[in-house]
């Protein structure tokens, strides 16, 4: 479990709630105005650690972190403003204004920055196939597995959603199924789980040192976007206005 709470700043007791799966995106997102949550890329851990948060303490919610691609088109590093998450035939926007003024702190960014839907998803998607199907069912340009649990969270308590989310593994790369279980509970890499997945022939060196290659354009793209976006993540106080969720 990943909680670290920041109340500092003139947001106060109400910061804005990052929800990421790994210990680093975690590490990334933290900061003035910001409080982080996460779960090890585990979603029904993630539900449960937020249904304890009976009042939010937070004045939005943002899914933040590396996703894999759907959209052919886009390659690690891209980044994804999510305008809505699809999951189970259900799709939740995203705030408008937050993701107009997301768009608009990443401007200049100097790398390639979409809008578009993310899809959520419970479990790992790890082939070239799995990921052109979601594709065509959803639309969604990148998938990750906590933007929906986010965004159920925000719809419950009246708060608006936004997700930030960089592309790692693109559409037509697998990925290593020893990957799916290498997490620690705390997010952080099981280098054992994956050693391990070596030893048994059930992961290929090419597969991870491909993997390792595109998570570290993903991380860099993250870092610098966590730069850009500033302060409380770069959600704006709309106070109020804010709880009229689209």
């Amino acid at each position: 479990m990943i909680v670290v709470e920041d109340t500092t700043g003139p947001a106060g007791p109400h910061p804005v709630l990052a929800v990421t799966g790994l210990a680093r995106e975690a590490r990334l997102a933290a900061g003035p105005g910001v409080a982080t949550l996460g779960a090890g890329g585990d979603p029904k851990r993630l539900r449960e650690l937020l249904k304890e948060r009976v009042r939010p303490g937070c004045r939005a919610v943002m899914s933040i972190g590396i996703a894999g691609g759907l959209d052919p088109d886009l390659a690690p590093g891209d980044v994804v403003v999510a305008t809505g998450v699809v999951a189970a035939g259900h799709r939740q926007a995203a705030h408008p204004e937050v993701v107009r003024a997301l768009a608009l702190r990443l401007a200049d960014a100097p790398f390639r920055v979409v809008r578009s839907d993310l899809a959520g998803v419970d479990a790992a998607v790890l082939s070239p196939y799995a990921k052109a199907t979601l594709r065509t069912e959803t639309g969604a340009a990148a998938v990750d597995m906590e933007s929906h649990v986010a965004a159920a969270f925000a719809q419950a308590h009246g708060l608006p959603f936004c997700a930030v989310r960089v592309v790692c593994d693109p559409a037509d790369r697998a990925l290593p199924a020893a990957i799916a279980k290498a997490l620690k509970p705390n997010g952080e890499p099981d280098v054992l789980a994956v050693l391990s997945a070596l030893a048994r022939r059930s992961a290929k060196v090419g597969g991870l040192v491909r993997l390792a290659r595109d998570s570290s354009a993903a991380f860099a793209s993250l870092g610098r976007c966590r730069a850009l976006l500033g302060f409380g993540l770069g959600v704006p106080d709309f106070g109020e206005l804010l709880r009229d969720v689209a």
